[in-house]
């Protein structure tokens, strides 16, 4: 086993490329080398049944490993019942969208804890997930639900909080995404042991079979003192995180993530320079 790169969404390359549609991009990502794919529904879920499945079908037939981003309105931590109870709705609706993928996980975000506590909002945020649970298993969903590691300051989505989160289920996994963690604790990952010991918590609090298998988001991203402020890409040499460290963690480990990149833009070139980076050290 090896780890697996993809990009996050169809990037520039995808429609310079002659990309028109996501039904083209499992044979596109296959094409120029990488073996994952992330398909965004952070602005809604607006493709058909027949398009998902065609697609899911495509990532098959090209090997592709596929994933799915949950709709970004989707709030586990919100003041209000009502949206705690629709996120629960919208998170079957992807699981719904993940099965015709063929996605092994569907990554969600924690909710935001602006106007409450973060023991509140954990609060918040464990009940939903606890109905969220119960509604997966009840409609024999197979799709794990990754829970990602958040940028911002005011938002859940700390390392411990997400691992605090995975607990609650055993269809729960942890997304960690480390362009987001980075930028929360504004630089904070720069040596190969800064990476290492986030796989070390990982298999502390879950087991060793979610660090070894971990699905993880990458890119380089600006930041302010609240945290995350834009999606880079790899072209910044002032924000980072840089690559090479995560590859050597990876490498040392023996580990097999699959790391889907969202830069702005260049998402499938800079997933390509992490697939070049990673193999580089795999030959050291």
């Amino acid at each position: 086993m090896s780890a697996k790169f993809g990009p996050g969404g169809n990037s520039d390359a995808f429609k310079l490329a002659g990309g028109k549609s996501t039904l083209q991009a499992p044979g596109f990502v296959k094409r120029i080398g990488l073996d994952a794919y992330e398909y965004e529904a952070g602005n809604g879920l607006s493709a058909s049944p027949e398009m998902l499945a065609a697609v899911g079908l495509k990532a098959y037939e090209h090997g592709i490993k596929m994933s799915f981003h949950t709709p970004y309105f989707i709030s586990l931590s919100s003041v209000e019942k009502e949206k705690r109870d629709k996120s629960v709705e919208y998170i079957r609706q992807s699981a719904e969208a993940s099965k015709l993928l063929n996605a092994d996980i569907m990554v969600v975000h924690c909710g935001s804890c602006a106007k409450i506590s973060r023991e509140t909002a954990m609060e918040y945020a464990t009940e939903t997930l606890e109905n969220a649970a119960a509604m997966l298993e009840q409609g024999g969903y197979n799709t794990l639900l990754g829970i990602e590691t958040m940028g911002k300051v005011n938002q859940l989505g700390t390392l411990q909080e997400v691992l605090t989160l995975c607990k609650i289920s055993k269809r729960f996994a942890p997304v960690v995404d480390f362009g987001h963690m980075n930028a929360r604790d504004r630089g904070v990952l720069k040596t190969v042991d800064d990476f290492k010991r986030i796989f070390d918590e990982i298999s502390t609090a879950l087991g060793a079979e979610y660090a070894e298998n971990l699905h993880c988001h990458f890119s380089k991203i600006m930041y302010t003192e609240m945290g995350e402020k834009k999606h880079l890409t790899f072209e910044d040499e002032v924000y980072g995180p840089e690559f090479s460290p995560l590859a050597k963690a990876i490498v040392d480990l023996g580990i097999s993530p699959t790391i889907i990149c969202e830069s702005a833009g260049t998402q499938s070139d800079d997933a390509l320079t992490m697939k070049r980076i990673y193999e580089e050290a795999l030959e050291k």
